[in-house]
């Protein structure tokens, strides 16, 4: 019953959202939500806020491939959580511009997740492994390289998983694999969730 409230209250803050009534205060977040069907968010709800869908160790083994651009915010306010699913559709839609100027997709960008606590995969084609930590609690993942260590969430969604980063922490990895490759689209990245609080973005990935 708890659960189909949250949800109910969740759906009336979406088309609030929807019809101008929702915003976060700002210029740059009102854009954000301009141009967004409110009815697309309704079956994500759920899977744009960190931690409300927990993870577990078996949850996440397996190869997972890249379906496209990864968002979701950390905010616990229920109202924030309704408002930060139609900001992640408009964010997403951002993202994918540079992601497809970068080349990522299903084959040259995936991760898979193994019972000795080793991953393996690769971004844009450039190779990565090494051993991960998970924190089902709070769904937090370390992923260690030779070279990275890379700290971010791992959030459950309505098609699969996302692999999310801080943004500056997402640059960081992206530069390290060499993936990033201009100025332009490193700022453009990192601009997104520059005026966000609590935004999270990386990679939508499915099975």
């Amino acid at each position: 019953m708890k659960k189909r409230n949250m949800i109910a209250m969740a759906v009336a803050a979406i088309m609030m959202a929807g019809c101008g009534g929702m915003g976060t205060g700002t210029g740059a977040d009102n854009g954000i939500l301009n141009g967004v069907d409110a009815s697309s968010a309704l079956g994500n709800i759920l899977g744009s806020v960190l931690g409300i869908n927990k993870v577990s160790e078996t949850t996440i083994l397996g190869t997972w491939k890249y379906a496209g651009p990864g968002c979701a915010f950390t905010s616990d306010n229920l109202l924030a959580k309704a408002g930060g699913e139609v900001a992640a559709q408009k964010v997403k839609a951002q993202l994918q511009s540079h992601y497809s100027s970068l080349g990522l997709n299903s084959s040259n960008t995936y991760i898979s997740f193994k019972e000795d606590k080793t991953f393996s995969g690769k971004v844009d084609g450039k190779t990565l492994s090494g051993t991960y930590t998970l924190d089902v609690n709070t769904g937090q993942i370390t992923l260690k390289t030779l070279l990275l260590t890379m700290n971010g969430y791992v959030n459950l969604n309505t098609t699969g998983m996302s692999l999310l980063f801080e943004s500056q922490k997402l640059l960081t990895i992206l530069q390290g694999l060499g993936a990033l490759s201009g100025n332009t689209t490193m700022s453009a990245v990192g601009e997104l969730s520059k005026n966000y609080k609590g935004v999270r973005i990386g990679f939508d990935m499915a099975r």
